[in-house]
């Protein structure tokens, strides 16, 4: 089987240096798409920038924990902290999604709420993902692939990074890397179901925000047959949003791994097609 390859872009919209450093990548490097926060403070130059690049697959990144909404404080209230936005705390979010009906139908409003916005954009949708992976939690993905499998995407992003590819590349792999590989497997159904697609592996996990150039060139020759999604955090600067909300990442970095030339040849060398 042959090896494919998607390089996909999150938090598109957050901030004009993100949708610049995503334009850019897909323009100059091996970026073939971005998942667009539809609340995000630059979601209107995002879409400005994903129209005038057609090419670019934009998909929805939605946006149940630490980030804004688009529902108003009053409609969701059970959802959102003092500031308005979704809170950090992903292990209290989690219980209450599960265990309050209130909450699971404020939770529901609020993700038919983000596809409509994305419909409302006018992109045509090409996959779902969630910041944070916040789909693992099965109410959330039950929702999200609801909602996808309705709006016309056709993938869904199954996180599912192997351990074994990972200790080839020299990382330590711990019981948390183990279990997530197992949790994986629920949204691996809720999407089959669907009968969406999803990739065969994923990965981007591991190197959250630290994707730099050496850790791709050194991944690409590892990948399994079949699929493979690699996302990444770029962004052409270091502006105050990303300064406050991520301060350790590495978001030009990353710009730099996607347009690197180097890429490029080890991809050719490899025989790896970008999907």
């Amino acid at each position: 089987m042959a090896r494919e390859v998607l390089f996909i872009a999150d938090d598109f919209g957050l901030s004009e240096a993100v949708n610049e450093g995503i334009e850019r990548a897909y323009r100059e490097g091996v970026l073939s798409g971005a998942s667009l926060m539809v609340a995000g403070a630059a979601a209107a130059d995002a879409v400005r920038r994903a129209r005038r690049n057609p090419g670019l697959r934009v998909g929805l990144h939605l946006v149940v924990v630490e980030g804004p909404a688009v529902l108003p404080p009053e409609r969701i209230p059970l959802l959102l902290g003092r500031d308005g936005r979704f809170p950090s705390d992903q292990v209290a979010m989690g219980f209450r999604y599960f265990f309050f009906p209130e909450a699971r139908r404020q939770l529901e409003a609020e993700i038919a709420a983000q596809f409509a916005a994305f419909r409302d954009s006018g992109l045509t949708l090409s996959h779902v993902d969630a910041h944070k992976h916040m789909h693992l939690h099965p109410v959330v993905g039950a929702a999200a692939v609801r909602h996808a499998g309705g709006s016309g995407a056709v993938r869904v992003r199954v996180p599912e990074e192997p351990p074994a590819v990972l200790l080839r590349c020299g990382e330590r792999v711990g019981a948390g890397a183990q279990a997530l590989a197992l949790w994986t497997r629920v949204l691996r159904r809720q999407v089959a179901r669907a009968g969406l697609a999803s990739a065969r592996a994923t990965f981007g996990i591991a190197w959250s925000g630290h994707f730099r150039e050496e850790r791709l060139l050194g991944l690409l020759p590892l990948l399994p047959e079949g699929l493979s999604e690699i996302y990444f955090h770029p962004a052409a600067s270091r502006d105050a949003t990303l300064a406050g909300l991520m301060p350790e990442y590495e978001h030009v970095a990353e710009l730099a791994a996607l347009c690197s030339e180097r890429v490029c040849a080890c991809l050719a060398r490899e025989g790896i097609a970008r999907a």
